[in-house]
Formats: C-alpha cells, sequence, structure tokens
C-alpha cells in the first residue's frame, strides 16, 4: 500500500519561491503517480494537502489554492475509485474549533506548514482506517 500525500509545497512554494507546481500539471503528475503504483501492483491511499497558515475561517493566504488542489485530489479518487483521507476539510474543521485566538501557528503546526504532536496523531488517526 503506499499513501500518496503531497501539495503542500507545491501551492506554499508557488508563492515562497516561485517553484511549486501548476494545478494542471499537479493534477497530471498525480495520476501518472497513481497509475505507476497500481501498475506495479499496489494498492493506493490518496491524501489532500492540510494547511499552510492555522488562520480559520479561510483566511490564510493561500486558502483557496489549497481548497482548489484538495478538490482535484478528491476528484482523482472518485475517478480512480480509491480511498481518500481528507485532512484539508479535517484540518480545517479542527482549526475553526480550537484556535479561538485565530493564531498563525501552534494548533496543529510548529510553523505554518510542519505539523506538531497534535497535528501528526491527527493525522494518524485519519490515516489508520485506511490502511487496515
Amino acid at each position: 500500500m503506499v499513501v500518496i500525500y503531497v501539495g503542500i509545497n507545491d501551492v506554499w512554494h508557488k508563492q515562497s519561491s516561485h517553484t511549486g507546481t501548476d494545478y494542471d500539471k499537479y493534477l497530471k503528475f498525480y495520476q501518472a503517480l497513481i497509475n505507476k503504483i497500481q501498475g506495479a501492483g499496489s494498492k493506493v491511499v490518496l491524501v489532500t494537502p492540510s494547511v499552510v497558515g492555522e488562520k480559520k475561517d479561510g483566511t490564510n493566504e493561500l486558502d483557496a489554492d489549497l481548497n482548489k488542489y484538495a478538490e482535484g485530489i478528491r476528484s482523482l479518487a472518485a475517478k480512480n475509485n480509491l480511498p481518500v483521507c481528507d485532512l484539508r476539510k479535517v484540518f480545517t474543521e479542527y482549526e475553526a474549533k480550537n484556535n479561538p485566538e485565530d493564531k498563525e501557528k501552534g494548533i496543529l503546526t510548529v510553523d505554518r506548514v510542519h505539523l506538531n504532536e497534535t497535528g501528526n496523531k491527527l493525522v494518524a488517526d485519519q490515516l489508520l482506517p485506511l490502511v487496515k
């Protein structure tokens, strides 16, 4: 089984260093990964990108792009009849409930992107049922 969990840097680096991946190319590369992995006989689980910044209610600068890329992953999961771990949805719902001060980081991440212990546990809790 292979879990494909890519997309944060594709969105984030488009802004930060201009090396990210455009949406259409991202979906083509993602589908190629699915085809290659399945062609080798492995099962595949897809994961949507989670967050770049933890402010709630869609106020992070890259939320619109992350939502778009996450929707693309959901569509690929449906098209390929694959399970999807929707971290985008889970993370934004968690932050809406657990970030009353509307912090930029520290709820699920240490630096707006990389997960802290709570964020890692949340990912593990979401993925475990899909890999059992």
